[in-house]
């Protein structure tokens, strides 16, 4: 179990104005005393500005600002490196659109240290994902089976985007070899963890469709997911995976 002062929670943006303030404004009272750093690509609606504001009454609030829409992937990687250097004991990542819920992140630290990895699973125990048309959610569930069929991973949802990584796990992987930059990200690094042996565990989240704001799945993220499932497959085989 890792306290929430030992914690932060790392959520990238592009064009969040709609949601930003709310989700600075939720995780404060819901959880004042864990850590957020926000990961912003050149927001040209101002959201990167919104988060600065906030720091102005918000110490354990931080934000690294990119030039340009750069990828999900990245975007981690440099959180990542940015939580190792300052040395929190475990990392969440969740979207700042409130599909995933602040409420739920205790469930996640709680597990660290009997866990590495802490998996937000939208298909463990029956399907909870709110407001999605069905065909989206049909693709999302597919595309974990297709993961699963590929790999060998075990988890029933390694496509979500709400987990949690302790700090042995992101310090055991080599960040410089992460290829992934759309959503295969999540992928690649729930199955990276798993294959070093890594205790993992999912536990069940309720996903809920964004509201406010536009989502950023695309043609091309999917078509990178289906390629980058035989790569990291492959890349197993070849013993050139970490």
């Amino acid at each position: 179990m890792i306290t929430l002062d030992k914690a932060v929670v790392i959520i990238p943006t592009f064009n969040e104005i709609s949601n930003i303030k709310n989700m600075l404004e939720t995780l404060n009272r819901l959880h004042p005393t864990l850590h957020v750093l926000i990961i912003d690509d050149g927001s040209p609606d101002g959201t990167a500005q919104v988060v600065k504001d906030f720091q102005k009454k918000k110490s354990n609030l931080h934000i690294l600002e990119r030039n340009g829409k750069l990828g999900l992937g990245t975007a981690y990687i440099k959180g990542f490196r940015w939580a190792l250097e300052k040395g929190y004991e475990a990392v969440v990542t969740m979207d700042c659109d409130f599909s995933h819920e602040p409420e739920a992140i205790p469930l996640f630290t709680d597990k660290i240290g009997d866990y590495d990895l802490v998996i937000g699973s939208r298909y463990t125990g029956g399907i909870r994902i709110m407001n999605w048309p069905m065909k989206r959610l049909l693709l999302s569930y597919f595309a974990s089976i297709y993961a699963r069929t590929i790999t060998g991973i075990p988890f029933f949802d390694s496509t979500g985007g709400f987990n949690c990584y302790s700090r042995k796990a992101l310090s055991s992987l080599n960040l410089d070899k992460i290829f992934s930059i759309g959503y295969a990200f999540q992928i690649e690094l729930k199955y990276k963890v798993w294959s070093l042996g890594l205790p993992s565990v999912e536990v069940p989240i309720t996903f809920f469709e964004r509201t406010e704001g536009k989502s950023k799945m695309s043609r091309k993220i999917i078509i990178e997911a289906v390629i980058n499932v035989f790569r990291l497959r492959w890349k197993k085989i070849l013993g050139s995976l970490q």
